[in-house]
């Protein structure tokens, strides 16, 4: 089966299946994808996304980029969700060169999962509940993506070495999400030389701070998401192989 699935004007668009879970199971392949904005599908793209069967769509992006930025086109039967997660918005393009992106990232990713708790909750009850194949997305398809990757896939138990590999393949994505930024915005200057790039290192520390804080990524969507406590169960159920 193929991870990473070709569009013209998507860059970052993957199946999540394929991983092993601690206790051998499997993710299902074509059950749960991961992409960038899923507003730029038209022609062509916009054919290979309905052939995929997805039937939910998770939009992680504030009101104001769906509205800015358009959305997933309508489509019969087509379920869509707008469930922002980010606690406040931030400039990556604009940051000091110095910055390093594994830690200022994970900051950023704890953070929505303090102050966003109910969102995120709400994103993972939706895809636990969704009938058919679920795929979610923000703007470049690796931050607020990237968070909901883990918290599913960790929930489901596949094992962090895994989840943080997953995160970093948006590497492959990060020439095609700069030279879109570049043509999005021509009369800015990009001053982070990080922006797009995805070290697993990220995910790592993300993990480490909700372990940290909360004991295990299990105990922070028991006690913390305010979704149903067989929220895993749920995830595991639908996701994986029997």
């Amino acid at each position: 089966m193929t991870r990473h699935i070709a569009f013209e004007h998507l860059h970052n668009f993957r199946d999540l299946g394929g991983y092993r879970t601690l206790d051998g199971r499997t993710v299902r392949w074509g059950r749960l994808f991961r992409s960038d904005s899923l507003a730029k599908l038209q022609g062509a793209d916009w054919d290979r996304f309905l052939a995929l069967g997805i039937g939910t769509v998770i939009d992680l992006r504030h009101p104001w980029e769906v509205e800015r930025s358009g959305r997933v086109p309508h489509h019969p039967g087509l379920e869509y969700h707008n469930l922002s997660i980010e606690y406040r918005p931030y400039d990556q393009a604009g940051l000091d060169p110095d910055v390093d992106p594994a830690r200022f990232l994970a900051e950023r990713y704890a953070e929505a999962a303090h102050e966003r708790g109910a969102e995120i909750g709400r994103v993972l009850e939706v895809i636990a509940d969704a009938a058919g194949p679920v795929a979610f997305h923000c703007h470049s398809g690796k931050d607020r993506t990237g968070v909901i990757a883990m918290l599913v896939l960790t929930l489901a138990g596949v094992g962090a070495d895994d989840v943080a590999a997953d995160y970093a393949l948006t590497g492959r994505a990060t020439e095609r999400l700069v030279a879109e930024w570049r043509a999005s915005y021509p009369h800015l200057t990009l001053t982070w030389p990080a922006y797009g790039t995805a070290p697993a290192e990220t995910m790592q520390r993300f993990t480490a701070e909700l372990t940290a804080r909360y004991g295990s990524v299990h105990a922070y969507a028991a006690g913390h998401l305010g979704a149903g406590g067989d929220l895993a169960d749920r995830l595991r159920e639908r996701l994986l192989h029997p």
